[in-house]
């Protein structure tokens, strides 16, 4: 009896196209959390609000190099799949998805991903081909899986506004989960064990002004008639913000 209990929730390993099928054919209202691995408290409480919110749970672990316009990035990238196996096991998760590069790019783009002249600001603007890329593999793990909903950080701001821009034709739901943070208000991220400690106070101290300007001008926003100046700090504070999440 505690060897059917056992096999009964113990998580799935599914490599390709086929294990998906098979495992998923009968599953419904399924939430899928994408992660690039290494794992944190953010991708845990993006786990548990799945769980929560659907009858089943599927985490992939891919780290997309097509969204790395820097190649000694995507081999610096952090990765830890022992550690992230164990984590989700804990976690009781049903289904971890582990795709090779081959696998997710086994099919042909029929149209190129083009993002518009207007929409090239702030990350855009500087990492050449990051959501292009990011679109891309977030659109086939769609196809594949077929999740009615999936759970995404508030973090990643204007990674975000893309997704939800491309991806309006597929029927699954993004749901914006909130930025899980350090005690030093750094928004946690997998990158940030690359950070040395000098660095990270650094970033830490950044953000600290930032909120703290943004509750002044969130203050002095009550006044009426507010002057032209202040309207100018309030759209510089909205870019610093819109930078932070990443």
């Amino acid at each position: 009896m505690f060897y059917l209990l056992k096999s009964f929730i113990q998580m799935k390993i599914l490599l390709n196209n086929n294990d998906l099928n098979e495992a998923l054919e009968n599953v419904s209202n399924l939430g899928f959390v994408p992660t690039m691995g290494s794992l944190h408290k953010g991708h845990i409480s993006l786990i548990k609000q799945s769980k929560k919110k659907c009858n089943k749970t599927i985490v992939s672990i891919f780290v997309n190099p097509k969204q790395f316009n820097n190649k000694n990035d995507f081999k610096k990238y952090p990765r830890n799949k022992r550690k992230d196996l164990s984590i989700l096991k804990r976690l009781k998760v049903n289904y971890v998805y582990l795709p090779t590069v081959k696998e997710i790019y086994r099919v042909k783009r029929s149209s190129k991903i083009i993002i518009s002249k207007k929409d090239k600001i702030l990350c855009a603007k500087y990492r050449k081909g990051h959501f292009e890329g990011v679109i891309d593999v977030m659109e086939r793990l769609i196809e594949y899986i077929k999740p009615q909903k999936i759970f995404m950080g508030e973090k990643d701001f204007q990674q975000l506004y893309f997704l939800k821009k491309y991806l309006r034709k597929h029927s699954s739901k993004i749901i914006e989960c909130r930025t899980i943070r350090e005690k030093n208000k750094l928004a946690l991220s997998s990158r940030n064990s690359l950070l040395q400690k000098r660095e990270k106070n650094l970033a830490a101290k950044l953000i600290t002004n930032i909120m703290k300007l943004k509750r002044k001008l969130n203050k002095e926003s009550n006044i009426k008639n507010k002057p032209q100046h202040l309207k100018k700090k309030q759209n510089l504070l909205h870019q610093l913000l819109l930078l932070r999440k990443h």
